[in-house]
């Protein structure tokens, strides 16, 4: 799950990850017992310190050739759900899993060091009225 969040001047909520260095959206795994848009809101609180809400969907991802191998021996392909959400309350704060926590100018984007995946969710809610799905 990720979430798609930007503040009034447009500026996309964007974490740096401690696992890759890349700078992502916030979002995370699925647990046990939770909604979908559940998950999204726990994680972008989790990782960035801002409580958000849930507008809209984004888009609906899943690539069999994004293929991603943990430190545990995990292996699974991607398969991702990201929302479009707005912040409600809190401040920025860094956790485990994000050394920093930016507002980025979608101008910007292209000096920020991100991966294919993630660029790809950024770029459809930036132009897309209607949800992605593969």
């Amino acid at each position: 799950m990720s979430a798609f969040v930007q503040d009034a001047g447009g500026r996309i909520l964007m974490i740096k990850r401690t696992d890759n260095d890349l700078y992502a959206l916030p979002g995370g795994r699925h647990e046990l017992g939770e909604t979908m848009t559940a998950t999204a809101l726990r994680e972008t609180w989790e990782e960035t310190g801002y409580v958000v809400e849930v507008d809209d969907l984004v888009g609906i991802y899943s690539n069999p050739g994004h293929v991603m191998a943990y430190d545990d021996g995990e292996v699974r392909q991607e398969f991702s759900i990201c929302f479009r959400a707005h912040v409600v309350s809190g401040e920025a704060r860094t956790s485990n899993e994000s050394s920093e926590v930016v507002w980025v100018e979608p101008s910007e984007l292209d000096s920020v060091q991100v991966h294919p995946s993630i660029r790809l969710r950024i770029d459809h809610a930036l132009t897309r009225e209607q949800p992605y799905y593969t």
